[in-house]
């Protein structure tokens, strides 16, 4: 039976949901607490679905019966009305900004980013949401961008800033693609933040300090696995947190090679490391240790996972190094600043042994080697390097190894690398 104005205005609310039917699916539901709601109940698809038309009285009878037609057409014409009205929603307000920015998340996860990188995004993104979060992405503007970015200035995150500037920028790319936007407002603001006073990593550069760091870690007394971490980092010098989250599986000591998965690699790409004899004895010893479970280098709180970001710093430290002196991250630089000076290796094997990315596009398209060959053997070099520099007395400032390479007076000029004659 078809509905009246005046019976949908004079029907009391029950103890339950009442549901009013005016024909061809189109109902008024009188809730418990008297508000009353027109849903047009449909199929599409083979499925049933429902449709929300509005409040009555705000939304009348005739206009609940207009809805209802219009659906009908779209139905006729292999439209969703549900879809459709929620396409017509996101064109006239282009979605929030907090909105598109966890969907720009989400297609992150799906796309199997690092943890770090999803958290890291979600905790600049917390910085924009109070000033941009509820407004339409299609009304913010370059002004509106700057006054979130300007809030994170006056807390002295400078850097923060930046990543925020570039990470705001991502959310409004995804909007473009998604056709929720039309410009990336970032875009202008390039030049418009503070830039930050880029401090280096600690590192130490020379053979002499660096030999008499490699005698306080061996001479370590805390942690035996935090003592293998800092060996393994003067010898493999990877990034801390591709050493810290090691697993066991990663490792082939008979084939003495340890390759670190993608979801790992800062840059997002597969990255073998030769192991040394060191390097492999250490490993044999670890294995004693935490070889029973999953990771190198448990918590000692729980075995799931892996120590903290802060052990290795904090175990120089109580070794007597202070920030400013040496950082786990800087045993990168020492070894990249060594193995260039010394000019007995290729260049680009040694940031390939970093896992740098080379910033040329056109050197990069070209420059796909692996140098795998020369970096089994310049890792091997390398331990037998700081093995010397750890029994030389401390006025000998020579680079040189066991096999018979000849040594380099570090106060002289290095000897330039040369390539070898092609064949």
């Amino acid at each position: 039976m078809a509905l009246s104005d005046v019976k949908c205005r004079t029907i009391r609310p029950g103890s339950k949901l009442q549901k009013f039917s005016d024909g061809g699916g189109l109902q008024l539901w009188v809730q418990p607490s008297g508000g009353r709601l027109w849903r047009l109940a449909y199929r599409f698809g083979g499925r049933q679905k429902l449709l929300a038309l509005g409040v009555y009285p705000a939304v009348s009878l005739a206009d609940a019966r207009e809805a209802r037609a219009e659906a009908k057409r779209l139905l006729a014409a292999g439209i969703d009305p549900s879809q459709d009205k929620q396409e017509r929603r996101r064109e006239s307000s282009g979605g929030s900004f907090r909105a598109i920015a966890q969907e720009y998340v989400a297609r992150l996860e799906k796309e199997g980013r690092a943890d770090k990188t999803i958290t890291k995004t979600k905790w600049l993104l917390d910085f924009a949401y109070p000033t941009l979060g509820d407004r339409s992405i299609r009304g913010i503007d370059a002004p509106a961008v700057l006054k979130a970015l300007r809030q994170v200035e006056a807390r002295g995150r400078f850097e923060s800033a930046r990543r925020l500037r570039s990470t705001i920028g991502s959310v409004f790319r995804y909007a473009i693609t998604t056709a929720r936007a039309q410009s990336d407002p970032t875009v202008t603001l390039r030049d418009a933040l503070i830039r930050p006073k880029v401090t280096s990593r600690a590192a130490i550069i020379e053979p002499k300090p660096l030999g008499a760091l490699l005698r306080a870690i061996d001479s370590f007394d805390g942690q035996p696995s935090t003592k293998a971490a800092l060996q393994l980092m003067a010898l493999l010098f990877p990034r801390p947190g591709e050493l810290r989250a090691a697993e066991w599986a990663e490792f082939d000591l008979d084939r003495a090679v340890w390759t670190i998965p993608v979801a790992r690699m800062k840059m997002r790409r597969p990255h073998r490391v030769p192991l040394s004899t060191q390097a492999i004895a250490i490993l044999k010893q670890l294995r004693e240790i935490s070889g029973e479970g999953a990771l190198l280098f448990p918590s000692v709180r729980t075995a799931a996972r892996p120590i903290s970001d802060n052990t290795l710093n904090a175990a120089l430290r109580r070794l007597g190094y202070g920030k400013d002196e040496v950082t786990a991250h800087g045993f990168r630089a020492t070894a990249s600043s060594l193995l260039n000076e010394c000019g007995k290796w290729h260049p680009d094997a040694i940031e390939r042994q970093l896992a740098h990315v080379e910033t040329n596009d056109v050197r990069r398209a070209y420059a796909r080697g692996e140098h795998w060959e020369e970096r089994v053997k310049m890792m091997q070099w390398w331990a037998d390097y700081l093995d010397d520099l750890k029994g030389a007395p401390a006025t000998k400032e020579l680079i040189g190894d066991a096999a018979g390479h000849r040594s380099i007076g570090m106060d002289r000029r290095p000897v330039p690398w040369r390539a070898a004659p092609t064949r």
